[in-house]
């Protein structure tokens, strides 16, 4: 297994040409350049946390000759190498390769997956890698298809129930940035970095700190990631539903579709989407455990992004070598409920996400490149199962569909988004006027009073956070920056009982990923899922 050095917080400066990394290298180490055979850049992160000097910090992978030897002999490095590498903790790693075992004694019938969310790959590399079979089971279309409707929807404002940006091949994420950022330490992660760059992802998303792939990345990559599990011999069933499962003596069975196609499997990966509330509440009357949990709704608020860049970059906000600007804020208090953002996308957009008539959903996305000069983020409020008036593990439905009607009406009843000037919010006043910026929401906005379409305890906390995220980010309580509601989808709103395995109460079925709340993001996920097919590889091998 091949071994490199590694080394963190390298640091240059804002104008410095990146192949001053070598020199940087050669005194850490106190080298000569010769010495080094190659290297890579592992992370690249922005510090802008001292405007007038921003600077880009990396880690770096080296290999140098006789790197072991030469690091072998500590105590006769001098004292300034010595401290270098302290500084910089330096170390010599070894390079991750994941490795997916094969099956000895191939099961009787397929696995199955149900649905089709970004991360479930990795399930399926694993258990076609494996020598499975697996069956993909997804409800709506494939992504092109999708992207028709919803571009028909934005226009005539005409939803199709069973293709747009909740429901279809890869679900919101084909309609999201595809942040991969993650807090989890897992060096699965790095396999999974790879498989999505040779998929279509930009190389960046390697070594960048906060790692997206971007809306129109994305849909090329789900392409290509469909065909490569085809080729492994994975079977995909677009517009097929899975209606019901049948259970015998708590074992999984088999499964009924929606053209009354009976399936036996003995594993069954669920990897439905939060909005598939049908087939969650399916699950529940087949006693399949789950409880309520905390999730978060929201609002959606816009502004011009050169603003947010003055905001992050001060007067280097016009350089080229820094990415339109982000941002990730929170602000607490003793008596309201805390905010943050979430899913910020900086050059966005905000996009019509209902997947029921007369209900409205917003959500955000970015392209590759970041250009539609108005940047936007969720400013999310906690919402928990005392909220819902009901212990019962499904009662957040009906809390959702409640908010959604009362946006949809409150917006016009034609998919407009109720919209309201954050100077007019804090006042307590309608808008009736856009000042300096346009939404980027299509169907449209309809300004108006957010009090009329949000709960109260949302408002309360929204309006005492303002002023202090405004503090955090100057400018961002700016009276002409722009709230749109309501997102009330933020994450699975329920946590499936599953062991150490993977497996839920009822054997041989597989809850996984973010949906059943055991993960956060694409990432994670996906991590997630790579676990659950090394556990089901595990049991045939």
């Amino acid at each position: 297994m091949k071994k490199y050095i590694k080394i963190e917080e390298i640091k240059l400066n804002l104008n410095d040409p990146e192949n001053l990394l070598q020199e940087k290298i050669v005194e850490i180490l106190g080298i000569k350049k010769e010495d080094i055979l190659n290297f890579k850049i592992a992370k690249k992160a922005i510090d802008s946390r001292n405007k007038r000097n921003i600077i880009f910090v990396y880690s770096v992978l080296v290999n140098i000759k006789n790197q072991e030897k030469n690091f072998q002999n500590l105590d006769k490095l001098s004292e300034q190498i010595k401290i270098n590498l302290k500084k910089h903790k330096v170390r010599i790693e070894e390079e991750f390769i994941y490795e997916i075992k094969k099956i000895k004694n191939k099961p009787k019938n397929s696995p199955i997956i149900i649905g089709s969310w970004p991360a479930w790959l990795f399930c399926a590399l694993v258990l076609a890698e494996a020598w499975m079979n697996p069956i993909i089971v997804e409800r709506w279309k494939k992504v092109d298809e999708r992207i028709k409707d919803v571009e028909l929807f934005t226009s005539t404002w005409l939803l199709n129930n069973n293709s747009n940006i909740q429901f279809g091949e890869w679900w919101a994420g084909t309609f999201s940035d595809g942040k991969l950022y993650t807090l989890i330490n897992d060096r699965r992660s790095k396999f999974i970095f790879e498989e999505f760059v040779k998929a279509g992802a930009p190389e960046e998303i390697i070594y960048d700190a906060k790692p997206h792939i971007w809306t129109d990345k994305l849909r090329i990559l789900v392409k290509n990631l469909r065909k490569k599990i085809i080729s492994l011999g994975w079977t995909f069933r677009f517009e097929t539903c899975l209606t019901d499962i049948e259970i015998v003596e708590n074992k999984l069975k088999s499964i009924i579709l929606n053209n009354k196609e009976k399936l036996e499997t003995s594993d069954l990966i669920l990897a439905i989407w939060h909005s598939a509330r049908d087939t969650l509440e399916m699950l529940y009357n087949k006693w399949v455990e789950m409880k309520a949990k905390p999730f978060a709704m929201w609002v959606r608020i816009e502004h011009d992004a050169n603003l947010i860049n003055k905001s992050q970059y001060w007067d280097n906000y016009n350089n080229k070598k820094l990415w339109t600007a982000r941002y990730k804020l929170v602000t607490h208090n003793e008596k309201e409920r805390s905010v943050y953002t979430f899913c910020m996308c900086p050059g966005g957009y905000v996009v019509p996400a209902s997947s029921e008539e007369n209900r409205l959903c917003l959500n955000g996305m970015s392209e590759y490149a970041q250009d539609s000069g108005i940047s936007n983020s969720a400013l999310l409020v906690p919402v928990n199962p005392l909220d819902f008036g009901s212990n019962h593990p499904l009662a957040w439905i009906a809390f959702q569909r409640f908010w959604e009607e009362k946006a949809f009406v409150q917006g016009g009843s034609d998919y407009k988004a109720p919209a309201q000037l954050v100077g007019d919010f804090l006042a307590k006043r309608p808008s009736k006027h856009i000042w300096k910026i346009s939404s980027t929401y299509k169907p449209w906005i309809k300004l108006t009073s957010l009090d009329e379409c949000l709960p109260e305890f949302i408002t309360k906390a929204l309006r005492i956070a303002l002023p202090e995220l405004d503090k955090k980010i100057r400018w961002f309580a700016s009276s002409d920056a722009i709230l749109t509601a309501i997102e009330a989808r933020s994450s699975s709103v329920v946590r499936f009982a599953r062991d150490e395995n993977g497996e839920s109460n009822i054997a041989w079925i597989y809850p996984s990923g973010e949906w059943a709340w055991y993960a956060g993001g694409i990432t994670s996920s996906a991590i997630d899922w790579l676990k659950i097919g090394e556990s089901i590889v595990g049991k045939y091998v």
